[in-house]
């Protein structure tokens, strides 16, 4: 896990399995209390990652990721009520940002001008119903400028390895036609990593970055499809001043 800028004054950082102390098979930096790991142990993992990254571990705002399009600002965590959503974003420094994955995308956002990020958890639903489209959007009429945002877009299941069948690709396709896609064996599939980029590039973002690790190939981060049941890793993103 390295900790990177994403523009000037922001930071993010994407998490992997490793340093954590979670017991197989959410072994071992399993970030995500939608699993049946010990709750004591995602809570350390979190705390963990926190210090890490120079966070404080109660000021990091988690979702309760419900595969939707709703977007929240935010100015302090949710806690033990969050409600379901699956993007956010901030104007508040320090308050880190944090969105979970086991091959589902997580897509972090910044203005360096306005002085805002955002986050968002985009799997096949969230990406189709436009959850990305719907943050950017969020932050625009909060001031922000998508010419001059900075998108990443982090590892996620890949386009040669998101089997699906056949009529799932073909209603994907008919909604967002950069998904469709093949496997390595011929078979139906999804590329939501194009198709996120696609959505962006339409929402006039400036520039799109990409962790191209695909989470079924890469034993280091945590994968749904590939193991489960599984553990999740997290982008974080934060304004740092």
């Amino acid at each position: 896990m390295e900790i990177a800028e994403l523009a000037p004054g922001i930071r993010w950082a994407v998490t992997d399995r490793l340093g954590g102390v979670s017991r197989p098979p959410y072994a071992s930096r399993n970030l995500g209390f939608g699993t049946d790991d010990r709750p004591q142990d995602v809570r350390r993992n979190r705390e963990l990652t926190a210090a890490e990254l120079g966070l404080d571990p109660d000021r990091v705002v988690w979702m309760r990721q419900v595969h939707s399009a709703t977007v929240a600002r935010v100015s302090r965590p949710f806690g033990a009520e969050a409600p379901g959503l699956d993007a956010v974003f901030t104007t508040e420094p320090g308050l880190a940002l944090a969105a979970l994955g086991a091959d589902c995308a997580t897509v972090l956002l910044a203005d360096p001008v306005a002085a805002m990020v955002g986050a968002a958890h985009s799997g096949r639903v969230g990406t189709l119903g436009g959850v990305v489209p719907a943050l950017v959007a969020a932050m625009a009429e909060a001031g922000a400028e998508p010419a001059r945002m900075t998108a990443l877009v982090g590892p996620m299941a890949c386009g040669r390895c998101y089997e699906v069948p056949a009529a799932m690709r073909e209603e994907a396709v008919a909604a967002l036609p950069q998904t469709g896609s093949t496997t390595r064996r011929g078979t139906p599939a999804l590329d939501l990593r194009a198709g996120i980029g696609a959505q962006l590039a339409t929402a006039g973002v400036g520039t799109v970055r990409h962790d191209d690790r695909c989470t079924i190939e890469d034993g280091a981060l945590f994968s749904h499809r590939r193991d489960q049941p599984t553990g999740r890793f997290a982008g974080y993103v934060w304004l740092t001043g």
